[in-house]
């Protein structure tokens, strides 16, 4: 039986908009992935014995930023991208996550590794300034250094703790500080539209009191367990 115009254009209309919210359906999960991959992330940095990030150090930061699964793009490590989530202090904890992309950059010398997590902790009121603009570019608009790692290690920080951002990564199970300088960092408008459902630019979100959503809440935890 033929269909009629009236009746193609009606099926066609019906099946665009089956693809378009299955599309959607996608992205939510991706997203969710990448939050839960987010707080893994940051759990296993905080917790590597004496080889993490210094408890202090995320105690004292503005900002933090975490990248998980950086792509490798040559033979010394150059990123090409990563996605991530951003959160800010606010009065009486930590902001709803603002979702980052990095680019470009150097990420020393990590040959053969298929994929590095990443943590920025942004340690003052000029860092987080950056962090709120369009884009910045780490080690050109904003001062960084490799973040010093261990226990310990804070004491040893007196060469970096004038910089803005200090630098961590994992790949393969190591962890290091690593140096990102050339990396620029912007908001990811996509993905935030995706999270919150409405267009949010990342300094309302990383300053507001937006809600943290409910897909959030892992990485929330993540921060405020790893905080004390």
């Amino acid at each position: 039986m033929r269909m009629n115009l009236k009746h193609r254009v009606w099926v066609l209309a019906i099946a665009g908009s089956m693809t378009t919210a299955a599309f959607a359906a996608d992205r939510a999960i991706k997203v969710d992935d990448r939050l839960d991959a987010s707080a893994d992330t940051l759990t296993d940095m905080m917790r590597a014995s004496d080889k993490g990030i210094p408890q202090d150090l995320l105690n004292k930061a503005r900002c933090v930023v975490v990248i998980p699964g950086m792509k490798k793009a040559g033979f010394i490590f150059g990123a090409e991208e990563g996605r991530g989530f951003a959160v800010c202090r606010r009065s009486g904890g930590w902001s709803a996550p603002a979702a980052i992309r990095m680019e470009g950059g150097s990420f020393g010398f990590q040959i053969g590794a298929s994929e590095t997590d990443v943590v920025l902790l942004v340690m003052n009121e000029g860092g987080m300034r950056h962090l709120l603009s369009d884009k910045f570019t780490v080690g050109g608009d904003a001062s960084a250094a490799a973040g010093p790692v261990g226990r310990e290690a804070t004491a040893q920080t007196d060469a970096t703790m004038n910089a803005e951002i200090l630098s961590y990564s994992r790949s393969r199970g190591l962890f290091a500080g690593i140096s990102v300088q050339g990396t620029t960092l912007r908001p990811d408008g996509e993905t935030d539209r995706t999270l919150y459902g409405h267009d949010e630019t990342n300094r309302e979100i990383l300053t507001g009191n937006l809600n943290v959503p409910p897909s959030g809440r892992k990485f929330e935890h993540a921060l405020n367990r790893d905080s004390r």
